[in-house]
């Protein structure tokens, strides 16, 4: 059965009709998605770059009472990346370590689909109430204390299912040729896994861990609970109140004066900052140890 031109004709113009239809749909859901992200920016940068100096970054809020000019953010960009990176060290390893057991170890095992419910559970708990567990145990049971290192506990909490998942799809999506291939050649499955599956899926893993950092990097409810609020520099996460970025925002922003207003924007500016570099970082890492690097 043959089709006319006329049929042929109908049927191709209805089809770039929905085709544009559809697309314009899709261009649109994007500029509803990212205006307000192109907003935030635009008011956090217009806003901040007023106090955006050297002072900021070199001096603390010891001394300087609300109304006072000057004053800095490096007390709390110093515990931003000290409980950050504690939180780091604490999350990847175990997260990693899951999600190659799931992946390659655990399978269809009654541990596994144990330890995916409450990863999955563990997505959904409020960032609050994984600080009210770490105040509750660390804080209060433990007598140990606000620190740092108690903050970054609380936020290890909220960045290991991130971590976990992330790990875990880029783990399988590495081609069980690689490995058939290595094990046909006499290695053993553990080192497989560390020199043939994981260099495999770095860049992905890589990519993961930065969503979380991502993630973690601006909460301050954690933080509140267990790291509490000073205006020194406490350059110890195991000893004594320590502030953090998300911290210093809360505290300039509520605090009824322009100059305190302006110190919480600039402060959000280098959180924005901050986590822009790590993630360039990571980028580079990924791109400096990719397996297809050098083809």
């Amino acid at each position: 059965m043959t089709m006319s031109p006329a049929t042929i004709t109908h049927v191709s113009f209805s089809r770039r009709l929905k085709d544009r239809v559809v697309l314009g749909l899709v261009w649109l859901a994007f500029a509803i998605a990212v205006v307000p992200l192109i907003s935030v920016l635009w008011l956090v940068i217009k806003n901040g770059l007023a106090r955006f100096d050297v002072d900021f970054l070199t001096h603390s809020m010891r001394n300087i009472g609300a109304r006072d000019a000057g004053g800095g953010a490096y007390h709390a960009i110093l515990g931003t990346l000290e409980q950050v990176g504690l939180a780091t060290l604490i999350s990847v390893p175990i997260g990693l370590l899951t999600a190659v057991y799931l992946v390659e170890y655990g399978q269809n095992g009654q541990l596994a689909r144990s330890i995916s419910f409450f990863v999955d559970v563990m997505t959904g708990i409020p960032s609050v109430v994984a600080g009210l567990f770490v105040l509750a145990f660390w804080v209060l049971v433990l007598g140990l204390g606000y620190s740092g290192i108690a903050g970054a506990l609380a936020l290890s909490i909220l960045m290991m299912p991130t971590v976990v998942r992330s790990a875990e799809e880029m783990l399988r999506l590495v081609p069980n040729d690689l490995r058939e291939a290595s094990y046909a050649l006499g290695v053993p499955k553990w080192k497989t896994i560390t020199k043939v599956v994981i260099p495999t899926a770095f860049t992905g893993i890589i990519t993961g861990v930065m969503l979380a950092v991502a993630r973690v990097a601006g909460e301050t409810a954690p933080l509140l609970l267990t790291v509490f609020i000073t205006d020194s520099i406490n350059e110890n996460p195991f000893n004594g109140p320590q502030m953090g970025l998300p911290l210093y925002v809360f505290d300039q922003a509520q605090r009824p004066n322009v100059t305190a207003v302006d110190r919480a924007w600039t402060g959000a500016l280098t959180l924005i900052l901050i986590v822009m570099l790590l993630n360039l970082v990571a980028r580079l890492i990924a791109w400096w140890r990719s397996p297809a690097k050098g083809r």
